[in-house]
């Protein structure tokens, strides 16, 4: 019961980083830009960092190569699939009803969500340092997301306070996703097996795919290597768990 413990608690202290909406509503929009631009630059190194320093080798330890890789590609292209059918969040009509994208915006992050918590889960159960470092990436990538989710609420016609408290109900499901995965993955190992290279895959993805093209639309080279070295720090923080031996 300690790890279904560790899962609750850390699924619910990812879901309130929803919450982080309320900080921006003071800053002026060109600050909170700029933040987002290096908190961003900060997650591309945590979810890189936790992918292949925590999740890749303890998958590898406890089950060998195997199949391990090809999980990993099937997690990288799994991740690519949903992001188009569910979190879609670009509307191609011409006359697309705002509301409707609001809407459409929550369903997608509460399904993102509740894989976050499937993603926890897999990790406690493999072990409590992997539990937690894979919680530490996942915090990491949540706080711009976060900011942006609650941006686009409020721009589809949600009032500040009623985004907010959607925006946290969705996190909610990252509770769902940890209680579910704890007694599926508990007694099947060939899943946990599969979910630690899924969710190594689907971080490299987000890395990839969502986060590393807006890093390099900044032509302006100081900023540049301003960003590649807050990369470098996100990086960093996954590593040093190892000699905290939260691995």
């Amino acid at each position: 019961m300690a790890t279904l413990l560790w899962i609750l608690i850390s699924t619910f202290l990812v879901s309130l980083v929803s919450f982080i909406g309320i900080f921006t509503i003071s800053l002026k929009e060109k600050i909170l830009e700029k933040a987002l631009f290096f908190l961003v630059s900060l997650s591309i190194g945590g979810l890189m960092g936790g992918a292949f320093l925590h999740l890749l080798p303890e998958a590898i330890e406890k089950f060998g190569n195997g199949d391990i890789f090809l999980y990993t590609l099937t997690g990288f292209f799994l991740f690519l699939i949903i992001e188009k059918i569910i979190h879609w969040r670009h509307c191609h009509e011409s006359h697309c009803p705002i509301h409707a994208f609001a809407y459409m915006n929550l369903i997608g992050d509460g399904i993102h969500n509740f894989i976050d918590g499937l993603i926890m889960a897999a990790g406690f159960i493999a072990s409590p340092g992997l539990g937690i470092a894979s919680t530490i990436a996942i915090f990491l990538h949540e706080i711009p997301q976060e900011i942006g989710d609650f941006g686009v609420l409020v721009y589809g016609g949600f009032s500040r306070k009623k985004a907010l408290i959607f925006n946290f109900l969705t996190a909610l499901t990252a509770i769902l996703g940890g209680v579910i995965g704890f007694y599926l993955l508990s007694f099947t190992e060939i899943a946990s097996k599969f979910l630690l290279a899924f969710a190594a895959g689907g971080f490299l993805y987000i890395a990839a795919s969502d986060l590393i093209p807006e890093i390099r639309k900044e032509m302006r080279i100081k900023k540049f290597f301003i960003n590649f070295g807050i990369i470098f720090l996100g990086i960093l923080i996954m590593y040093s768990l190892k000699f905290l031996g939260i691995e």
